[in-house]
Formats: structure tokens, sequence, C-alpha cells
């Protein structure tokens, strides 16, 4: 019998708000993954950004953990881990990817971790890395629009490219027509760690965009079935995304953008 590599996906974002899309990430990516034949996806983790991030209309950092925790009542497997939002300052990606391994290499660190409290509704813990022999791996999981912003002058750093990339690795869920292989092909870094790019495709559609659902509650207008009941009934009581939350960082440089320009 195979054994397979325990792996924990790990996305990263704003998650202003979470989104059905969010969750169905992982859900495509873990069947993928599984498919391989290679890897058992034992953990997933969404991780919100943190505050000082400086992306125009972004809500606090607690109302984004409040509603992931919400929508994610009803997985098994996948959590929120606030982290990266507690931070005092923005944290750039692969410092979160290097935080996370190191939990998963240290058992004590899995005390009080999305891993160790994740408990589904029959009151089973999930299975645990412990389970499946061999050290975990953790890939950053992401659209396939991501690796576009490999190209954008001054958001990332060469060498973190090639950490996050060459180390950890990438799982990348394509939708519409996104080229993902043409983004691949025209960077020379991604080509040579391409062996660790896992693309994913997406066959039934789904375009679901927080930006247009932030812009559809400024309205008035319906969201029902785009987000979970619970984190809608969420954002009704705590009226989040008014007109007047939209212009919060509004004309401010992105935090990467000013950290990698100095």
């Amino acid at each position: 019998m195979v054994r397979r590599i325990p792996l924990v996906l790990l996305a990263c974002g704003s998650f202003n708000p979470i989104t059905h899309q969010h969750m169905r990430l992982f859900e495509l990516a873990r069947d993928h993954m599984h498919q391989t034949g290679r890897y058992k996806v034992i953990e997933g983790i969404i991780s919100p950004v943190s505050d000082e991030y400086g992306k125009k209309g972004l809500v606090s950092a607690t109302h984004r953990v409040a509603m992931s925790r919400l929508a994610l009542e009803t997985s098994n497997w996948i959590g929120v881990d606030p982290w990266e939002s507690k931070q005092q300052h923005w944290s750039e990606t692969v410092e979160v990817l290097r935080h996370h391994y190191s939990r998963l290499l240290n058992p004590d660190h899995l005390k009080g971790s999305v891993q160790d409290t994740h408990v589904n509704k029959t009151g089973q813990d999930k299975q645990g890395m412990n389970s499946y022999p061999g050290s975990p791996q953790l890939k950053l999981l992401c659209g396939a629009d991501f690796l576009e912003t490999f190209k954008i002058p001054k958001l990332w750093r060469e060498e973190h490219i090639v950490e996050v990339v060459g180390k950890f690795g990438l799982v990348c869920v394509s939708r519409g027509l996104t080229d993902t292989h043409r983004f691949i092909h025209e960077s020379d870094t991604l080509t040579r760690h391409r062996h660790n790019i896992h693309l994913v495709r997406e066959w039934i559609q789904n375009e679901i965009s927080a930006t247009e659902i932030r812009r559809a509650l400024r309205r008035g207008q319906s969201v029902r079935y785009l987000l979970p009941d619970s984190v809608i009934e969420y954002i009704k009581q705590h009226d989040l995304y008014t007109a007047e939350s939209e212009l919060k960082n509004a004309g401010d440089i992105l935090q990467p953008l000013k950290t990698n320009t100095e």
C-alpha cells in the first residue's frame, strides 16, 4: 500500500467577506491532490490578512475572522487561524507559510490550533497529521490569477517567490479562461519550479466576487446563496459593508508595494 504524504492547504487573503467560492477552492484542491495518489490532505487553513494590508474597503480583521468561523462551522477539516490577522504589521506570504510550517513540525503547536480544536457536528475530532506517517507538507492554495501577481513590479521579492513556489509549492484553481500554463511559461522562476505547482481545473463555473458582493450590500440588494446565511446575518447585525466602509484605505498604497519600494 502506497503511503501518502500528509498535506496541509493554506489560503491567505482578505476574506472580505468570505464566500462560498473561497470554501469551494479547498474542496476542489483536496479532491485533486487525493487523485494524484501521492497526498492525503489532512487540514485546510484560512488565514485572513492583517488590517495593516491597506486594501480599499477592508473591514476589521475581528469581523473577517468571525465571519470565516461562522462560514466554516459545517466543515470538519477547514478552520480559521487568526495569527496573521493579529499581527501589528502586514505579514508577507512567505512569513505566514514559515509560521504554519513551524507549527506543523512541532506537535506542541497543535494545542489550541485549528487542527486541535476543529470538531465536526458529530463531536468527532477530524483526523490529525499523526494518523499519517512522514513529515507533513504545506502548500499555498490560491486562485490561478494569483500567478499573475508575481509579474507586478515591486509586489513580490524574487527570493520570496522562489521560497513560496520552490520550498512549499502552490495549488492553483483556475476558473473561466484564465491561462495558467501561459503564466508559468512566461516566468523563468515558475517554469523552473513547475513540478511544484499543481493546477486544478474548476469545471463547474462559479464567479462569486467579494467585490461585487460588497457592492450589492452597499446598495441594499440580496446576497443570499452567495454567502452562508450565518455570515449574512453577521453582516446585518454589525452593519458591515456600507458606502463609508468601502472608502476605508481609499487612495492608500498596498503595504507590500510600500515595503518592497523602501
